[in-house]
């Protein structure tokens, strides 16, 4: 692009060369057509010969000189374009910044949202075709031209078929398309077509997966219950065959074909691939086939984010293990400030004029009486008309029974309510300022201080809360209000007015002459000259929202009205036309104080005029040929859109226009376009005055009307990226990215003024440099009332030179704008102190980035003027928010359309990226007063999540770059360091056992269970071992020890006699819990078959649930099924007909009729080592796999919990587990009949219905020792939470119970135990009495913590668990540091009970099988007589078996054999000890393996991302995340209204991102009881990943952030 900045073009080239490079990149033309219509229009502009070059040189004109601003003046008079009121050159700009972001243009993935959130179409089947490879050879050869046919197929094209076949697309809820078909195909059409050029075939990926049916385990499968959950099966995840996480297939369902994969040809073009921050770049699962909508989407956004966005930052600081947050280091080459230091600029003198009155009382009084009849204020109403005229007469009478009134009229005569000095508040509405013209005066006249503040609506306005702070604060007692205003305000029941929220109590005070007494004759008011009492308070809301009073001293006020007089070159009796808030600012300056001073008659326009006929302000200039008018750029740009239909106007008559925002950068543009227009209708130029003000600091600067139209304006055309870094530089090279701005005049008379840096000590800035104003003058704000310290940082501040000194020894005060002094003294304005945001180390300007917003076309999807933007700290940096209101009519595609540009446009022209970018409905922004966005209220609502956005792009991956670098992978301790003793890196090696099993019980020479029961029927054959409970709690049934014995003979009979069974036949049992399990168990051992436990299914869910006991029965190879009657029936209905094939079930038998005869003889197994049974279950990762468990394991397993637990004949046991697999099985059928202890049987189940069940049960049955899973303890949280008072009523005692042991496969989940004991301490529950214990697949029970508290029980026999915290920076890097309580990053984690006896456990390193030291995160390996023997396959997958089964450390201890849990965690010495005196050692389970996710280098713990996102948002009800080709995705179930969906997306962002240092990739947001849960409580979070990719969730909404 050099040769076009050669010369400046004029504009329509410009605008022309933009529109050829936007139809080049849409294909509209070919290359060749483009060059050579570039070439025709550039011709004339080109760089000539040498020779020429030098003469032309000297004609080159100073950018800020006074010509070079007629560029601008030259307008296209298009009138197509909506461009009359914005910065042409902004729009420009704009435009070509997106048609070069087009060149290179991403598609970006549009979120999906769920019919019922929109109406129109939905985009989400027409992914936009991904061209980023196509173009990705930006700038290379240039071969190839791609023509809109063949090549990238652009965003309007794909568009405009969404929009024809728009008819025919299913909805995004409910369609689920395959491959083949639908978007994920048509993607697959176009990403062939896309490209073009071939460089040699690349071979085609064939991917072999081996599939699996979904198996659901008999539960509800998508219903959240208590137990029965959904276990649900899907294939494996595709990894490296040696990582053990991938227990052997179910191979009965493997498809043995590949899946071919096509790839189109890609060109590749050799270069290297930059990284964007330091992010790791995003690879994608090459190969992975596209089987859906979502994953076509994810795969977009993936390329997307591959493309580099930020320079790579090269430094980075690593402490000697704190991962720190990388820190922005400064760019070497950017740009410095050269000049020299400013000189402080000096008004002209304040004229002493010799009839200039003492006071503003004293002009009032001279007035109204010399001259009464002068009009002094003209009201209008709504309709245009005067309403009322209050002449100067009127307002000194008033004004004098107003201030009698306030003194003698409120309280009593000795306790006067209110007595000069007091404030009190005026409260008038925007549309009467007659009546606060007479109270204000009033209040001078009575020498009281008026505080003028809004009308309060409701009792929650936004921010009227905060006024009603800065009401107290000032100690405010009696508010006056006008009649209107005061029938207005919302009333109590009885007619009273309520305290508003956060007010102090007020009188309110009517002034309306007719409702004041007279003023006795010899009463008059003590007219003083101005002195240094406080005059008058000005309210001022701050970035945050708060509210501060800025005093105005009477002094200050007279000498302000002095110098705007002077200034403005004000006259008696002028008119001045005012459509500003008279209450405050340059409105009550001018239109209320200054036109008094020099008896002015003020014609004021409300505001609800304004909106009715906009034009209004100037049809009055005209009538009343007023000489001055006070407007905003918005009054300017109103009537510009309406000014058409208006024939007669003469704007002659003015000589003065006040734009009082003059200040705002972007003012520039509403001035000229006015020009442009009325300049035809009798405008002058040199009568635009742009102003800058401050509450602080009053008029800082004005423009002076001059008479002299020849020296035109001062113009800024500075480079955005100079400002960023605080340095002017006047743009020539690029100018995309330039920021114009006018001068707002000079110094007030009277003033000085200098410029000092924004932060820090304040010194005196360069020439070049922008900073922030400072005014000395009389005429400023004194203070912040009742703030001392921050009255001093802004209004007592001394600048200082270089060399340190002091510039004055009077104090200056600081305006809150940013700008500096240019040439000839014309202030100029860059922005405004609470519009900065600092994004690292840059500084950007709302305003700015508004402007930028603003020119993105088309604009017909959100309103001007409602777009607000701020920044939010995330992760140590401020982040850009940028908040708009959508027209209602505008469709989903729109305006994602108008966002992704406003993105790319800002990220051009700013260099920064936009963190997050919301639509709102229409009208939904929380206003000011006078309509315009309350900033900090938005804000407010935007932490909160309660914006409820109904569009929102989050872009935290372009953003966010000061992540910490991710993690490269140090080599372990190798062999020799541990050669020299047990330690590792300074530790001891992490190993611990449980004590020994010690010496033989009578029923412990027993090898087999069946042999213990037989000897049990025959010594103690009534003792009853087995109590099932109902739902009502009553006793359902019992089983002694002979009943049990002899059932299970008649059971053995059965399978003899009926199933023509062998020894060592396998059998399915299939009972719901209960007495029928036990004994079908007890028959299988004792005809010598091998039982499986298998959950029956749900008869209301028998489609989900039945294929998975199908399933088990015939991979486990079942030779017959035993089951209930009922069952039995539900097993060959006609809806499992449907579900399965019910003629290849195996014979079922039913053991409701069993034979009257007992079997032969019982059999005897010959080897200890034979199977005893099979435990099946299904893991968190949906694997099914049955483990095989041998008659000494079992044995040894019951003695180990028999001894921990202290079980006896005489104790009493509550079970609340579900009896299918694991402890709960073990628990449930086991135990007892080891031990004699008898078992309190209560389906889990039942909970559903009665929730209280088991702990009425537990305090019934006088249990000292209950057993339960997660989900029963959540459920009586959940159920029982406001029910302690009516339960403790019916007599429920937990205080005999000593332990209660949760039994899980999982970290202990802290906070849930902890709210358990918590909220059932009153009913007794000790709290040291809760507990957990940890198993796996490999060994069903390595810890159980069985509490004793001391005196229910002299033998103690262990200590209480113990919590400790861990940094969880450093748990990410495989370390486990232990940090306090309470300090930041740490994670509260509980040890999972105490380690069994008999069991050894070690840490090893999961990939290199090393021991690792106490001070490591590894895998948990356990050795112990209890550990399962192998998995139960088909065919033997030795590789697997041995791993799991069979792992030996690869140094160190060789020798011993050990099995691998598959679960992370480490050993802590505590200082406990034991029963024995030994140190305890504690085992801390983390997480699962193969759910940790590897993101950046780092292991991350679901669970601990799960736990931020639950605690962002009260809506969130449930959460899950995955991983997803490197990419992050969060699952939210939203409880509440679907509108607060898409409030969700930031706050999970936010969260994520703070305390994990994770950018999330997706966020989708689903229905309550979406995500999947098992038996056990356990979220399934693989079988949602699954779900997710097929696109079955059914998402509210789903987000896909940049």
């Amino acid at each position: 692009m050099a040769d076009r900045d050669a010369l400046p073009l004029p504009l329509e080239v410009r605008a022309r060369l933009a529109e050829l490079e936007l139809e080049l990149s849409e294909g509209d033309i070919t290359q060749k057509g483009y060059e050579k219509k570039r070439a025709k229009l550039l011709g004339a502009y080109l760089p000539q010969p040498p020779g020429l070059e030098a003469s032309m040189a000297h004609e080159r004109r100073p950018p800020m000189g006074p010509s070079s601003a007629s560029r601008y003046h030259r307008r296209r008079s298009s009138g197509t374009r909506d461009e009359r009121y914005r910065s042409d050159v902004h729009t420009e700009a704009v435009q070509a910044a997106l048609a070069k972001h087009k060149e290179r243009k991403v598609a970006v993935p549009m979120p999906s949202k769920r019919r019922s959130l929109v109406v129109q179409t939905s985009m989400d089947a027409y992914t936009p075709p991904d061209t980023s490879s196509g173009s990705e050879e930006e700038g290379g050869q240039g071969e190839g031209t791609p023509t809109s046919s063949q090549g990238s197929v652009s965003m309007d094209h794909w568009i405009s078929r969404a929009i024809h076949q728009g008819s025919t697309t299913s909805s995004s809820s409910s369609s689920t398309q395959s491959g083949g078909s639908g978007a994920a195909g048509r993607l697959a059409d176009v990403l062939a077509q896309t490209h073009v050029s071939k460089s040699g075939p690349i071979a085609h990926l064939s991917l072999k997966r081996k599939t699996m049916l979904g198996v659901a385990e008999n539960g509800n499968s998508l219903r959240r219950s208590c137990e029965f959950g959904s276990d649900l099966l899907w294939p494996p995840p595709l990894e490296s065959d040696e990582n053990h996480s991938a227990p052997p297939d179910v191979t009965t369902y493997t498809s043995e074909h590949p899946v071919q994969v096509e790839r189109p040809q890609v060109s590749t073009v050799p270069r290297t691939t930059p990284k964007y921050g330091n992010a790791e770049l995003m690879e994608t699962g090459d190969g992975v086939p596209v089987s859906s909508r979502v994953s076509a989407k994810i795969q977009q956004l993936v390329n997307t984010l591959k493309q580099p966005r930020r320079p790579p930052l090269r430094e980075f600081f690593v402490d000697d293990f704190e991962e720190l947050l990388e820190v922005q280091q400064p760019d070497p080459n950017q740009p410095r400030p050269e000049g020299a230091q400013m000189l402080t600029m000096r008004g002209d003198q304040l004229g002493v004029v010799t009839n200039w009155p003492p006071s503003l009382e004293a002009a009032l009084q001279r007035w109204g009486t010399i001259s009464p009849k002068a009009p002094c204020l003209t009201t209008m109403d709504t309709n245009g008309k005067p309403l009322y005229v209050l002449t100067y007469g009127k307002l000194w009478s008033r004004s004098i029974k107003v201030a009698y009134n306030i003194l003698h009229k409120l309280g009593t005569k000795q306790e006067p309510m209110v007595r000069p000095g007091d404030r009190v508040a005026l409260v008038f509405p925007n549309n009467d300022p007659a009546a606060f013209m007479v109270a204000f005066y009033g209040c001078l006249l009575a020498e009281v201080v008026p505080v003028p503040i809004e009308v309060p609506l409701t009792r929650k306005d936004a921010g009227s809360q905060q006024i009603g702070f800065l009401l107290g604060s000032c100690g405010v007692t009696v508010a006056l209000t006008s009649d209107a205003c005061h029938k207005g305000l919302p009333k109590g029941p009885t007619g009273e007015i309520p305290q508003f929220k956060g007010w102090p109590k007020l009188l309110w005070f009517v002034t309306e002459s007719k409702h004041l007494s007279k003023p006795p004759r010899d009463w008059f008011p003590h007219i003083k000259d101005a002195n240094n009492d406080t005059a008058y308070i000005e309210y001022k809301t701050c970035k945050d929202g708060s509210v501060l009073g800025v005093t105005v001293m009477r002094i200050a006020l007279l000498t302000h009205c002095q110098a705007l007089t002077q200034s403005c070159g004000y006259t008696e009796a002028e008119t001045i036309v005012n459509v500003l808030d008279f209450k405050k600012d340059v409105g009550l300056w001018h239109g209320i104080l200054t036109s008094v001073m020099n008896m002015m008659h003020v014609i004021s326009i409300p505001y609800s005029l304004m909106k009715v006929n906009p034009l209004s302000w100037i049809q009055k200039v005209c009538q009343y040929k007023a000489k001055v008018a006070c407007v905003k750029s918005r009054d300017m740009h109103w009537a510009l859109v309406a000014h058409r239909d208006q024939r007669d106007i003469n704007l002659s008559s003015l000589r003065m226009l006040v734009v009082a925002d003059g200040s705002n950068p972007w003012s520039i543009s509403s001035c000229d376009a006015f020009l442009n227009v009325f300049q035809s209708k009798g405008l002058r130029p040199e009568v635009i005055c742009p102003c800058a003000s401050s509450p602080e600091a009053l008029t800082v600067a004005i423009r002076r009307p001059t008479d002299d139209s020849n020296q035109p304006p001062g113009r800024g055309v500075l480079s955005m990226q100079g400002l960023s870094h605080g340095v002017i530089r006047v743009d020539t090279e690029e100018r995309l990215s330039v920021l114009t701005v006018q001068d707002v005049g000079t110094v007030m008379p009277g003033a000085l003024m200098c410029v000092v840096k924004p932060e820090g000590v304040p010194q005196l800035c360069r020439t070049d440099e922008i900073g922030e104003l400072c005014v000395c003058s009389v005429a400023t704000g004194t203070s912040y009332y009742g703030l001392s310290g921050m009255t001093k940082n802004t209004f007592e501040v001394f600048p200082m030179s270089n060399s340190g000194a002091p510039i004055s020894e009077y104090p200056f005060t600081r305006t809150g704008l940013l700008g500096f002094v240019g040439p000839g003294g014309l202030v100029f304005i860059a922005g405004k102190m609470d519009g900065l945001m600092v994004v690292s180390g840059r500084r950007h300007n709302a305003d700015d980035i508004v402007a930028t917003a603003l020119a993105v076309e088309p604009m017909k999807f959100v309103y001007r003027g409602r777009i607000a933007v701020f920044s939010v700290t995330v992760l140590h940096d401020e982040r850009i928010v940028v908040v708009a209101e959508q027209r209602p009519d505008s469709t989903e595609e729109d305006s994602f359309q108008w966002m992704s540009r406003v993105l790319q446009a800002i990220d051009s022209i700013h260099n920064v990226g936009v963190f997050c970018l919301a639509l709102v409905p229409a009208n939904t922004l929380p206003k000011t007063p006078l309509g315009g966005i309350h900033l900090s209220e938005t804000k407010q609502l935007f932490l909160e999540g309660s914006l409820h956005p109904c569009n929102v792009l989050m872009c935290p991956h372009t953003c966010v770059t000061n992540l910490p670098k991710p993690r490269q992978k140090q080599p372990e301790i190798g062999p020799a360091s541990v050669m020299v003793g047990n330690l590792v890196s300074g530790k001891r090696i992490a190993q611990a056992s449980g004590r020994d099993l010690g010496q033989i019980e009578d029923n412990d020479q027993f090898l087999f269970l069946s042999e213990v029961l037989q000897w049990r029927a025959q010594t103690t054959p009534d003792h009853v071992l087995f109590t099932l409970l109902s739902s009502r709690g009553a006793i359902l049934s019992s089983l002694t020890c002979l009943q049990l014995h002899k059932r299970a003979e008649k059971i053995a009979a059965m399978l003899m006699e009926r199933g023509h069974l062998q020894d060592g036949d396998h059998v399915a049992l299939v009972y719901p819990p209960g007495i029928d399990l036990i004994a079908a168990f007890y028959g299988c051992l004792y005809a010598g078959c091998v039982p499986i436990t298998v959950r029956p299914p749900h008869p209301q869910n028998i489609a989900t649930t039945l294929p998975t006991v199908k399933m088990i029965v015939e991979v486990s190879r079942s030779a017959c099924v035993m089951t209930t009657q009922v069952i039995c029936k539900l097993l060959k209905s006609k809806e499992a007909s449907a579900a399965v094939d019910v003629r290849t079930w195996p014979p079922v038998l039913d053991t409701d009729d069993l034979p009257k005869k007992k079997p032969p003889q019982l059999y005897k197994p010959s080897n200890p080592d034979t199977l005893a049974y099979l435990d099946f279950s299904v893991s968190t990762t949906g694997m099914l796999a049955g483990v095989k468990m041998s008659h000494s394991a079992t044995s040894a397993f019951c003695r180990s919990i028999k001894l921990q637990c202290e079980l006896y004949p005489s104790r009493e046991v509550a079970i609340c587990l579900d009896p299918y697999c694991g402890l709960g099985f073990v628990l449930w059928c086991l135990c007892s009949v080891y031990s004699g202890h008898q078992s309190i049987l209560i389906p889990p189940s039942e909970l559903e219905v009665n929730p209280a069940l088991w702990l009425l049960a537990v305090s019934q049955f006088r249990v000292r020792d209950t057993f339960c899973s997660y989900s029963v303890m959540e459920l009586c949280t959940k159920g029982l939470g406001l029910q302690t008072e009516s339960l403790k009523s019916r007599g429920l005692d937990l205080s005999r119970v000593r332990t209660c042991v949760v039994v899980a496969e999982e970290r202990p989940r802290i906070a849930l135990t902890q709210s358990f004991s918590k909220l059932f301490k009153d009913l007794g529950l000790h709290p040291r009495a809760v507990s957990t214990s940890f198993g796996c697949r490999v060994n069903l029970a390595i810890c159980l913590q069985p509490h004793r508290l001391g005196k229910l029980d002299q033998g103690t026999s262990g200590p209480d668990p113990t919590t400790v915290y861990v940094d969880m920076r450093a748990l990410r890097h495989d370390r486990v540091r232990l940090v306090e309580r309470g300090s930041p990053h740490s994670l509260p984690l509980m040890e999972s009970g105490k380690i069994l006896p008999g069991v050894r456990i070690i840490i090893a390193n999961p990939e290199t099988k090393g021991p690792l030291g106490d001070s490591h995160l590894g895998e948990i390996w356990v050795h112990s007589g209890h550990n399962g023997s192998g998995y139960f396959t088909v065919y033997g997958d030795e590789a697997l078996q041995s791993d799991h089964f069979n792992s030996r450390l690869s140094f160190g201890d060789t020798q011993t054999v050990w099995a691998r849990t598959g679960y992370l965690g480490f050993l802590r010495r505590t200082e406990l000890t034991d029963a024995s005196g030994e140190r305890h050692d504690a085992l801390y389970v983390v997480g699962a393996l193969d759910e940790a996710m590897e993101l950046r280098g780092m292991r991350y713990h679901p669970i601990d991302i799960e736990t931020s996102v639950i605690r962002a948002h009260k809506s969130i009800m449930e959460c899950a995340v995955f991983p997803w080709t490197n990419l992050l995705v969060v699952v939210v179930e939203l409880e509440g209204s679907e509108q607060e969906a898409l409030d969700l997306v930031p706050l999970v962002t936010n969260a994520v991102l703070e305390e994990h240092y994770l950018i999330v990739g997706v966020v989708v947001v689903v229905d309550v009881g979406v995500i999947p849960i098992n038996s056990r409580g356990e979220k399934q979070r693989m079988h949602l990943r699954d779900g997710f990719l097929a696109d079955q969730l059914d998402p509210i909404y789903v987000a896909y952030n940049m």
